[in-house]
């Protein structure tokens, strides 16, 4: 009696987990599906890109606008010195 025991509970178990491996696949594959799709609709934000792009062309053209001067100034300088060692 046992033995009928222990066979009936190693069957219930190999059941459970061919039960549990097939629901984890059809979630896995469900999932997978869903950002499938997800990706092929992504357009992306394009407003919030040209907005980055728009405001990065600006902060470099003010800087550059600032400093422009005491760079050219720095520049020139540095090449006058190098003349000089000659």
């Amino acid at each position: 009696m046992n033995h009928k025991n222990n066979s009936i509970e190693n069957m219930s178990i190999k059941i459970a987990l061919n039960i549990f491996r097939a629901q984890s696949l059809i979630k896995r594959k469900t999932n997978e599906t869903k950002f499938v799709s997800a990706m092929r609709d992504e357009r992306g934000d394009v407003p919030g890109w040209v907005l980055v792009v728009l405001m990065t062309t600006g902060l470099v053209t003010a800087i550059w606008t600032i400093a422009s001067p005491r760079l050219s100034a720095i520049l020139k300088n540095s090449l006058d010195s190098m003349n000089g060692i000659r």
